[in-house]
Parts: structure tokens; sequence; C-alpha cells
């Protein structure tokens, strides 16, 4: 118990038994976490005089967040996400480790183990009517040197914000490739440019955005794992320049070094090099990877992730 039960207050006392800080069993750490979040809603009723309707207002909500399976965009949504990467890089600040590509949130939308290509790939699957992207750059150390059979797993939304598996109507793994670099470190993949998106409309997401006066939006953007044997795994997302939510992601995942400058590609002949039909668009993109002090640094986090 964290306190003598003589002074104690009956609301320290019911959470005390609630979190367990009462019982031998169970986990300790998770306890003291419990005890710290229940005491912290407790004074939060208290202070905003919640009635019970708005109680179990927010107890609906939550069922209705977990039949939707939104947590997980709420809480980019939030910013929570966001701020473990806050926490990430205040630690490696902390410590003066050195830092190559920076990191940003994975998001929700991640589905494992997409076919695997050697330095180029693919990606959409031709249903489509949209502007071609090539995207294309290299995998390096601290040094500069490059990183050979480093693989960069890349996916992002079509023309209307969707993603493969979550929007039914798209073939399986549109969108989505896993590309090991060349002996330079190099990767390029064909596909189409892609879309921003909002939250569904009429999600649990977006009912709580909108009753803060937020909005939903992402801009355009490409997500991406990087990993190699010796090596930080890296995740990150690039956004495209010039899209009108750029700097006002409500998933708060841009950042300077991470924005890439589409580039139109009118020569003729560099989209015959590349088997293209006419002008494209070019986007590059080149990572740095940071040496690995322990093997588990090379693993991606874990969270539950589709196909994985």
């Amino acid at each position: 118990m964290s306190q003598n039960p003589v002074h104690q207050t009956e609301l320290d006392t019911l959470l005390a038994i609630s979190s367990g800080l009462n019982s031998t069993g169970g986990n300790d750490r998770f306890k003291n976490i419990m005890h710290q979040l229940l005491s912290d809603v407790c004074k939060t009723i208290k202070q905003f005089d919640i009635t019970d309707e708005e109680f179990w207002v927010a107890v609906n909500y939550l069922n209705e967040l977990g039949g939707r399976q939104e947590a997980a965009l709420l809480a980019a949504g939030l910013g929570l996400e966001h701020y473990l990467d806050m926490r990430a890089d205040e630690k490696e600040a902390a410590s003066g480790e050195e830092v190559g590509t920076p990191r940003t949130i994975e998001g929700p939308l991640y589905v494992a183990n997409a076919p695997l290509s050697q330095s180029f790939a693919r990606m959409d699957d031709g249903s489509e009517q949209a502007e071609t992207m090539w995207l294309q750059g290299q995998v390096t150390d601290l040094n500069g040197k490059p990183v050979a059979g480093a693989i960069v797993d890349i996916w992002h939304a079509n023309t209307l914000g969707g993603y493969s598996f979550f929007d039914q109507s798209q073939s399986e793994y549109n969108l989505r490739r896993r590309i090991l670099t060349d002996e330079n470190g190099r990767y390029a993949v064909r596909s189409i440019v892609p879309c921003g998106y909002g939250c569904p409309p009429d999600g649990p997401t977006q009912k709580l955005l909108t009753a803060l006066g937020r909005h939903g939006n992402r801009p355009a953007h490409v997500h991406f794992f990087v990993s190699a044997p010796g090596y930080k795994h890296l995740t990150t997302q690039i956004n495209l320049n010039g899209d009108e939510y750029l700097w006002d992601d409500f998933a708060f995942a841009t950042r300077a070094e991470l924005i890439a400058d589409p580039v139109k590609i009118t020569d003729a002949s560099v989209a015959q090099a590349r088997d293209l039909n006419g002008e494209h668009t070019e986007v590059n993109f080149s990572f740095t990877l940071v040496a690995s002090a322990e093997s588990n640094e090379e693993q991606k986090i874990k969270r539950l992730r589709v196909k994985e």
C-alpha cells in the first residue's frame, strides 16, 4: 500500500484497491501506472464537475471507438503517437547519440509482408487513371557509405486517399512493396502520386475532432520502414511539398527534413529509360541509417499489425 490506511481518504482507499496496490499478485509497474491514470481521471471528474450523463457518454464513446477499430487513428489524431517520437528524440539528444533520417509516426494502416523485389518494383496495379510517380533514393550510413541489401518497405494511399486491405475496392498489396537496395544502396519504384486522406466522416475519431474544432485531414505522404542488419530500424514518412495540409497535418507527422519536392519530368529520354509513357512526377528521397548497439534496435516496435 502506498499510504498508511489510517490516513487514507475514501478515494485513496478506492484507488488503491481498484488499481491492485493492495494485492500481492499482478505487475507492479502496471499497478502504479493504473493508479496514476485512475487518480487523474477522478481529479478531472471533480475539477470539471463532470455529470453522470457526460461520464457515460465517454464510456459509450470508447465502445464505439473500439467497434470501429479507430483507437490507433485517434492516438495519432490526439498527438500521442507523435509524442512517442518526441520522447525518443529527447532521449537521443540527452545521450548525445548520433541521428540519421528523422523518425515520424507509423500510423494505423501498415500491412506486413508486401511483395519483395530487388532494387526496383512497380507498386500500383494499373487500375487507376492517375499521374505516374517515380520514387527513388539511396540508403547510406552516417558516413555516406551505401547500405546494400537494406529493405525499404513502402506504402501509400491511392488517389482517393484509400489504402489497400482497408479499402476493399483495391487489389491485395496495391501500393505496398518492399525493395532490397542494390550494391550502391539505391532503390526505385514506379507508382502513382498519392492523395492525402481524411478520417472517416461518420467515425468516432472525426466526431471527437469536430468537438475540438479540428479537422481530420492529412497531406499527401508516403510511409517507409527502412531496415538492414547492423542498423537501427527506421520508421518514417515523407510529405509531398505543395499540399494544402503540409503544415496542418491532423496526425502531427510533418517534419521539415521529411518534405520531398515533386518534380515534373518532361524529358522523353528519361521517360523512355524508365519504360514510362511521357510526362511523370519524380520524387527523390534518401535515408541515413544509424548503427545499432543492440539487436533489438534493428526491429520495428511491437504493436498489432495486419498480417504480422
